[in-house]
């Protein structure tokens, strides 16, 4: 199979070997595969007409999703697009969510991540009242479908100060059982002010205790707000230095911590380079619902310091969160997609390693995921080619795809039906 590849998905140890990356940081070469895994990796010479070649990518991560609640936004639609608005839908839905809803979103959601180009997703679940026991029991089933096609790692959200009950250590054993992560909300907008920075302080030491007890991750919702910037994530840097817990830990969202001013923005983010505390930013619920003013058009819009964190050292992926539910109207699981969005949203540059290793490399590193998605003698065959020879190509149009997963091809999606609300061709 011949192919254009970016260099920073290629074995670093051919760098040497005659692969040469052209000005777009493409490499043209020619892969082998047998049994599901790649046996040869060949340049192509200098004559091969790269501009005729797919851009090919390894299946990329989604490190932050809510597949419980996903495609429920048609029955429990935000008019407004605001936080407030979204948390009340959201409530609703909860009550009345059940094994079967969530079990049909759940399969839904992973055929469409599978045929679209993602090889993990990282779920978060909420996980006190009503709702929490149908979500984790489809959830869990689901996750053993899918086991030998695509890794889902399953995160217990719960509010803060149940990790300090009796309820939430017994929450905390079942999800340790279940190989899951423990998780919660920390700044605002759900409360601030010295008395809640304090509760959450007591909150997460308990968490952080169950974690290390039970030998769990934790991946928190921090600082999802356009105010108190960087609150959250300061108090959770400040409390993992002091206590060098044998913890992982990611910092979702720490949208806020963007407002702080350059260089306390780059301090904190040292900081949590110093404490190992990964973070995921999330653009598109972001952009949604941040920074909201009757009237107005945003100015302000608060997303995680990207470059700032990659430039500490601080290991960094972005995600698509929610889909299709109260929180965010669009989304499909698609990260080809995301990546495409992500380019003018964050200004990221796709060509440049930094730009494209919150999707792929360093996305794994924050889900500890045993393969990098590096191109490499032994790894697996697992490629999206896409309907694009060039970024430029590729960020101007939605491009077709063909996934390889193990040396085989998936079936391409069913060839789409007229639509019911256009008019008939001729």
């Amino acid at each position: 199979m011949e192919l254009r590849l970016p260099r920073g998905l290629l074995d670093p140890r051919l760098g040497g070997a005659g692969f040469r990356a052209d000005a777009d940081g493409l490499v043209s070469l020619s892969i082998a595969f047998e049994a599901g895994r790649i046996t040869a990796i060949s340049p192509l010479p200098a004559q091969a007409v790269a501009a005729s070649l797919p851009l090919a990518l390894t299946p990329l991560i989604e490190p932050h999703a809510h597949l419980d609640k996903a495609f429920s936004a048609a029955a429990f639609p935000n008019r407004e697009g605001t936080m407030a608005a979204a948390f009340a839908a959201n409530q609703r839905e909860y009550a009345q969510r059940s094994f079967e809803q969530v079990a049909e979103r759940a399969e839904r959601a992973l055929e469409r991540a599978w045929r679209n180009g993602v090889r993990a997703i990282r779920s978060h679940i909420d996980s006190v009242g009503a709702g929490a026991e149908p979500s984790w029991e489809a959830l869990l089933a689901a996750r053993e479908r899918w086991r030998e096609r695509l890794e889902l790692q399953l995160v217990a959200l719960a509010p803060m100060g149940h990790w300090l009950t009796a309820e939430g250590q017994s929450l905390a054993r079942r999800v340790a059982a279940g190989q899951g992560l423990l998780g919660g909300v920390i700044g605002p907008p759900y409360g601030q002010g010295a008395a809640r920075r304090s509760a959450d302080r007591e909150a997460l030491l308990a968490l952080l205790d169950l974690a290390e007890r039970h030998g769990c991750g934790v991946d928190l919702h921090v600082d999802e707000a356009d105010s108190c910037p960087g609150e959250g994530v300061a108090m959770v840097a400040q409390l993992v230095l002091e206590q060098r817990r044998a913890v992982a830990i990611t910092c979702s969202h720490a949208s806020s911590m963007a407002l702080l001013p350059q260089r306390n923005c780059d301090r904190l983010a040292d900081r949590l380079a110093a404490a190992n505390i990964a973070v995921v930013a999330l653009p598109t619920t972001n952009f949604w619902l941040l920074g909201r003013r009757p009237g107005r058009t945003p100015w302000r819009r608060p997303l995680a310091p990207i470059r700032s964190l990659q430039q500490a050292g601080v290991r960094l992926a972005i995600g698509g969160d929610n889909v299709q539910d109260p929180w965010y109207p669009g989304g499909d699981f698609d990260p080809i997609e995301l990546l495409r969005w992500s380019a003018p949203l964050c200004q990221l540059v796709p060509w440049q390693r930094l730009g494209l290793a919150p999707f792929s490399t360093a996305a794994a590193a924050v889900l500890e995921l045993a393969w990098d998605g590096v191109v490499r003698l032994g790894a697996p065959a697992d490629l999206v080619l896409l309907g694009a020879g060039s970024w430029g190509e590729l960020l101007a149009r939605p491009p077709q795809r063909r996934v390889l997963r193990q040396g085989v091809w998936l079936p391409p999606p069913e060839a789409e039906k007229p639509s019911p609300l256009l008019p008939p061709h001729g």
